[in-house]
């Protein structure tokens, strides 16, 4: 029997890509010209403009749907667009707020209450419609925006980088983000992941993009909508195939993957991630490239949970980083195709954060000395409640029983990073983990040993994990007598951007995939770090991760998600450290199920 969470992954197996749009050109035309200091206003000056007047897109045989990335972007002049969204907890609702800042003067203006519902971005910002030829309305939505989407500059003196995130964050725990567009910069308004393929026949087409009325009044957007002619050109993979090297030159911009389609809740339990490092160095290219067909272009990721700058949401035109591959699919050909469906890395216009960020290196020799505690900040290590909760049955690993799988975030609240060192001493297995404190200005100013890292050598592992950071529960009804329990090894990456409105929260962490952050089985030390505002999500989706449940009888259950359970690390606070998410199980033995009531305001699982 197929399990939903397998169902689910099966469907997203057959999600096309999303069509990669051209950059934001200088031209004339989409230039803005620079304010008069005089009569600049105090608040930024927000314009809808096209990159082009006419567009190509793809529609495939195979895999129809159009993705209508119709090059039109959010331009901010006169100062930066910013947007703080927050929730006090999880029994509030989700606020936005528009941060103004004239010189050292900063003011916030309160936006209506129930603007948005989460923090993925301003819904029903964009109203598109499309006619055919002949001037029949043929199509007519609204899209959602992430200002933190895909973007350029359009000025050549505008700031050479960004200030904002790379993303709007999915996790359902989410507490706080900031969203922003760069003065001087422009963000694509096309909904990328979240965009839905329209149904186009082949021919030529007229689209209209406006900012819709509310956004308009609310922000003072001029009512200029902008017209973009439409060529939807049919083809197919079989046709391409028999084109040569002809063909492989003309890509097509529209693809379906196994990479692209895993809804990724983190590092797919940081035993899922062997694509990681493999599929940074795969090309390109389906497995229809391996038989003479021409290469397919980078597909994107599943959505992801908005840690910049790799675990992007996948808003924006352009692929991100390469998700772990669950352990559902783990057949070898399955992996084939998921390595190279997607190839990591900013080219000329990317600027969504598909780059895998580099790791922070580790001190070149262990630290020598009296290891001390100084009172300097330090981190807050925080629980999320588990979500992404389902049932499987074990997979290959252990068919015929029934597990409960979930994602686990541990983040870090500040007002410190967690830095945490490896050193091996050469032929032992173990490496003496340290963790580093620091001044306001960034010295290092001590030490203490923290325990160890190990190698772990099982496939879809292969990097170093941390010992003791986090377990997992499963408790009986009365919140307090343990049914089940589990404790993982980590390896510390930056996956979640879970609260960026904290103090000192990092909005450009290093270390956000474990190809990168977590060493090699030869490497002889390692630095893991979680930064302020991010968390690290860890499926437990693999028997011996997940809870066996087989033999448990029906009822309510509490999952507990507890970080640092061994007080090894030095912290602010050890008494935000567990949380707690209610499941009810039921069904019958090879068939059980799990409902998931929703956590205050939280409806999902």
């Amino acid at each position: 029997m197929m399990t939903t969470s397998q169902q689910g992954r099966t469907n997203r197996l057959t999600r096309p890509s999303i069509a990669v749009a051209a950059a934001v050109a200088v031209t004339a035309g989409v230039v803005a010209a620079a304010p008069d200091a005089k009569t600049a206003e105090p608040t930024p000056k927000l314009s809808l403009i096209a990159a082009s007047t006419s567009v190509t897109l793809d529609s495939w045989k195979d895999d129809p749907g159009v993705y209508l990335d119709l090059g039109t972007y959010l331009t901010s002049e006169n100062g930066a667009f910013e947007l703080k969204v927050t929730r006090k907890s999880y029994k509030d609702p989700v606020v936005a707020t528009q941060v103004l800042r004239n010189g050292k003067k900063t003011t916030a203006k309160a936006l209506p209450a129930g603007l948005v519902k989460d923090f993925s971005g301003l819904p029903g910002f964009a109203q598109v419609s499309v006619t055919d030829a002949a001037g029949k309305t043929v199509l007519k939505q609204t899209e959602a925006f992430c200002p933190n989407n895909a973007s350029g500059r359009i000025r050549p003196d505008a700031p050479a980088q960004s200030k904002y995130p790379q993303s709007c964050p999915v996790n359902p725990f989410t507490l706080g983000s900031v969203w922003g567009v760069e003065n001087g910069w422009a963000s694509n308004t096309y909904a990328g992941y979240y965009a839905k393929p329209v149904q186009l026949a082949a021919g030529t087409y007229t689209a209209k993009i406006s900012v819709t009325k509310k956004y308009r009044d609310l922000f003072g957007i001029a009512n200029k909508p902008q017209t973009v002619k439409v060529t939807v050109r049919e083809r197919s993979y079989e046709e391409e195939e028999g084109s040569g090297s002809a063909a492989r030159s003309a890509a097509p911009r529209s693809a379906k993957s196994a990479a692209g389609t895993q809804e990724h809740t983190g590092h797919t339990g940081h035993g899922g991630h062997e694509g990681h490092q493999q599929a940074a160095d795969a090309p390109a290219a389906s497995a229809h490239a391996a038989h003479g067909a021409p290469a397919r272009p980078e597909a994107p990721a599943g959505r992801t949970t908005g840690a910049t700058p790799t675990f992007n949401v996948g808003h924006g035109p352009y692929p991100p980083a390469p998700p772990a591959l669950p352990w559902a699919l783990k057949k070898e050909s399955l992996q084939r195709q998921a390595f190279s469906a997607a190839k990591v890395g900013d080219r000329p216009g990317q600027t969504d954060g598909s780059r895998q960020a580099p790791a922070a290196k580790a001190n070149a020799k262990r630290p020598t000395g009296k290891a001390t505690v100084p009172d300097v900040p330090k981190p807050d290590l925080r629980s999320l409640p588990a979500y992404g909760i389902t049932v499987n049955d074990g997979y290959e690993e252990k068919a015929g029983r029934d597990y409960l799988a979930f994602s686990a975030n541990v983040w870090n609240a500040g007002p410190a990073k967690l830095v945490v060192d490896g050193f091996r001493s050469p032929g032992k297995e173990l490496m003496d983990a340290y963790q580093y404190f620091y001044d306001a200005k960034g010295k290092q100013v001590g030490y203490t040993p923290t325990g160890t890292m190990e190698w772990d050598p099982r496939p879809g592992h292969e990097h170093w994990h941390f010992t003791d950071f986090a377990s997992y529960r499963l408790l009986k009804a009365d919140k307090k007598e343990s049914v089940r329990s589990g404790k993982e090894a980590f390896c510390l990456a930056n996956t979640d951007a879970v609260d960026y409105t904290v103090k000192n929260a990092n909005w450009h962490p290093d270390n956000t995939d474990l190809s990168t952050a977590c060493g090699q089985e030869n490497s002889i030390s390692v630095r893991e770090v979680l930064d302020v505002g991010s968390g690290d999500t860890y499926t437990q989706d693999l028997p011996g991760q997940s809870f066996d449940i087989t033999g448990l009888p029906n009822g309510t259950y509490y999952i507990q998600v507890l970080a640092n359970p061994e007080n090894r690390l030095k912290e602010t606070n050890h008494k935000n450290n567990s949380a707690l998410r209610k499941v009810v199980l039921g069904g019958k033995k090879g068939a059980r199920t799990v409902k998931v009531p929703a956590h205050d305001l939280v409806n999902a699982n």
